[in-house]
């Protein structure tokens, strides 16, 4: 028989034990919610950056990889910024698109990039199946995207298109178009620099052009802005749309979207399907 001496050593080995056991325990659950907060604040970071470098664009190196295109086969041509001319017209570069995205649409180039017209504006009607959304073009701010733009809308190149995303977040409302194949990866066979400053905004009512997050890399994709859209001064701000065009985005986007681009770039195709049924240059 064990004295009680004996007894009480006992119990206070197994006490000692379940501490050692608990403490163990605690720090085993201290390490995983410590790797779970690491892994969270990294996927938020990574989302955020997808969020607004991943934008648009034909080129991104990411849609290549994921269609098994290879990006390396040519080296790229650079797309440089326009400079202005003595007369005030500016010269644009348009650089072919070598990246080998199979996306791609031949629709030429706009025509002479070395007297682009620097003022004034352009008006477009983007008669789509919901209704139509007048938009107007502003040289003076973007010569570059608006003569593009322009010269794509004069060869049909947006019509029957469909408007493959759209994000509807408090501070990031847009519908993005100009892709004719849909993807999200389309555009034409050329690219251009952005025309930006660091006083860019993107305020309510803001028709912005699309890129793949690194420079020079403009085409044919545009966002049109339904709320105040909080962005880096990363994206050409073209033109606007009037209050009839921003009724017929406010029943868009009061139907949301599928959420199918989650959780990168963000949003997702409207859940009410649009599509560009033309895209006309009235002025």
């Amino acid at each position: 028989m064990p004295t009680n001496k004996q007894r009480r050593v006992a119990a206070q080995r197994r006490l000692q034990k379940q501490l050692e056991r608990r403490a163990e325990l605690a720090r085993k659950r201290r390490r995983n919610l410590l790797v779970v907060v690491t892994v969270v604040a990294v996927a938020v970071v990574a989302g955020a950056v997808a969020l607004f470098a991943g934008i648009g664009g034909g080129d991104d190196p990411d849609t290549a990889a994921a269609t098994g295109t290879s990006t390396s086969a040519a080296p790229e041509a650079t797309a440089a910024p326009a400079t202005t001319n003595a007369d005030g017209t500016v010269t644009c570069t348009y650089a072919p698109d070598t990246s080998g995205n199979p996306n791609l649409t031949e629709a030429g180039t706009p025509p002479d990039p070395a007297a682009t017209p620097a003022s004034g504006t352009v008006a477009l009607l983007m008669s789509t199946d919901q209704g139509e959304i007048p938009l107007t073009l502003d040289r003076a701010t973007a010569p570059c995207a608006a003569a593009s733009f322009t010269y794509l809308a004069s060869q049909q190149f947006f019509d029957g298109s469909p408007c493959h995303r759209e994000v509807n977040q408090p501070t990031f409302g847009v519908l993005q178009c100009g892709d004719p194949t849909g993807t999200g990866s389309g555009g034409p066979t050329y690219k251009f620099a952005e025309e930006v400053t660091p006083e860019t905004t993107y305020p309510r009512g803001t028709i912005a052009m699309a890129n793949s997050g690194t420079p020079g890399s403009t085409g044919s994709q545009f966002f049109l802005c339904f709320v105040d859209t909080q962005l880096s001064p990363d994206y050409t701000a073209v033109g606007t749309v009037d209050e009839a065009g921003l009724a017929v985005l406010d029943t868009i986007a009061a139907a949301g979207n599928d959420g199918s681009f989650e959780p990168s770039p963000g949003g997702g195709a409207p859940n009410l399907p649009v599509t560009i049924q033309t895209m006309t240059v009235v002025g």
